[in-house]
């Protein structure tokens, strides 16, 4: 069966989710699409509006074929790290394509741009090492090094789905036989826009609706079963979690701090401080941003910290790999039953105690995430894949 991979995490899932796993297919000619998604906490640091089990029973019914949660050590990371979580999965699989949305306005021959890093790593270290602290962020940074190595593409990375179509590039160029790449333009909505278009709007203009009760403004945006779900099932934001984010930073000492994964060059006791005197975790965020340490890569900071999370859990979570199915439908099963005898990693369908010590960062995560809400139900153990017909 011909695959055709995507890497998401459906926070919440909307209109423009379900556009781009048709046109995965469309594109492909796959005859199963993959996607492989966030668990319960994301990419740029934050909880899942609602928990991973309804976000795949969205994504099943709406154009998937196949949902693979992306574990936590690999799907709370920067772009490049979150990409080399999903390609390594995908890789395993032997998927053959994989479809992306780009906000990227030009043309951009991202197999190139893949090529050419993997090809020119050396020389790309050595000017990012140059300007490293200049003041400016990665994003910055990494724009300036391309300025002067790659002039002619006029690569941007301030753009958040453009970050991650280059690090797919990149991290695809690696592979002895990579995927086929395609890159999908975003329809009207982009990452940041807080406006509501006739079909399309972002997840965050989305969220920010969910949360201000204003559902029936984004009806429109959103498939009928993702609509009740964001009316009935509990759903979460970081503001849920501040309480016992605040209680860790307060009673940990400063050197327990430390041994926080990517807590670097004393930013401990600035965080320290900021949540003795912030009363809400947008406040606390306010007095601890620097423009170093920008929003999202404290948010990221600050959920390692709520799952108490050390380097030695990270690096030995990217050291056991495995491919944990939360569902599929009939396409994806007959996937499974076709391929899964020649994948790389292998294949949990069940949280036993058997796999304990390999899942339990991710175990972890989902106690954690739960709570946020009493009604959210159990995300770990006794859950099998859900069947979709």
């Amino acid at each position: 069966m011909k695959s055709c991979g995507i890497i998401v995490e459906y926070n919440p899932f909307h209109n423009g989710h379900q556009y781009h796993a048709q046109k995965a297919r469309e594109l492909s000619g796959a005859d199963v699409v993959i996607a492989v998604m966030s668990g319960n906490f994301l990419q740029r640091g934050e909880p899942a509006i609602i928990d991973k089990w309804t976000r795949t029973a969205e994504a099943l019914k709406y154009g998937v074929d196949l949902v693979i949660e992306l574990p936590f050590a690999y799907a709370v990371q920067s772009a490049d790290y979150f990409a080399k979580g999903g390609m390594k999965l995908l890789q395993a699989m032997q998927c053959d394509s994989l479809c992306f949305g780009t906000d990227n306005q030009g043309e951009i021959s991202y197999e190139a741009f893949g090529d050419f890093v993997n090809t020119h790593q050396a020389e790309i270290n050595q000017a990012y090492q140059k300007i490293k602290n200049n003041g400016m962020s990665y994003p910055q940074q990494m724009t300036e090094v391309f300025r002067m190595l790659h002039p002619e593409t006029n690569l941007d990375f301030s753009s958040p789905n453009h970050i991650l179509g280059l690090s797919y590039a990149k991290e695809n160029a690696n592979y002895q036989n990579p995927m086929t790449l395609y890159p999908l333009k975003r329809e009207q909505a982009g990452y940041h826009d807080l406006a509501v278009y006739k079909d399309f709007a972002s997840a965050t203009a989305i969220r920010k609706a969910v949360f201000s009760g204003e559902l029936t403004k984004i009806k429109p945006v959103l498939p009928n079963q993702v609509l009740v779900d964001l009316e009935f099932q509990p759903k979460v934001a970081w503001e849920s979690y501040w309480p016992w984010l605040k209680y860790k930073l307060i009673s940990s000492t400063a050197e327990e701090l430390q041994a926080i994964y990517q807590m670097k060059e004393g930013i401990e006791y600035r965080l320290k401080e900021a949540a003795k005197k912030a009363d809400s975790f947008s406040a606390f965020m306010e007095l601890a941003k620097t423009k170093r340490y920008t929003w999202t890569r404290l948010q990221r900071l600050a959920i390692y910290l709520l799952v108490n999370v050390s380097q030695q859990e990270i690096a030995a979570s990217w050291n056991n790999s495995y491919l944990h199915v939360l569902g599929f439908n009939k396409n994806g099963q007959d996937f499974l039953n076709e391929k899964k005898k020649t994948f790389e990693l292998p294949v949990i369908t069940k949280i036993s105690k058997s796999v304990n010590d390999q899942l339990s960062l991710d175990i972890r995560a989902n106690q954690i995430y739960q709570l946020g809400d009493k009604k959210i139900t159990e995300q770990s153990f006794g859950r099998f894949p859900l069947r979709s017909h």
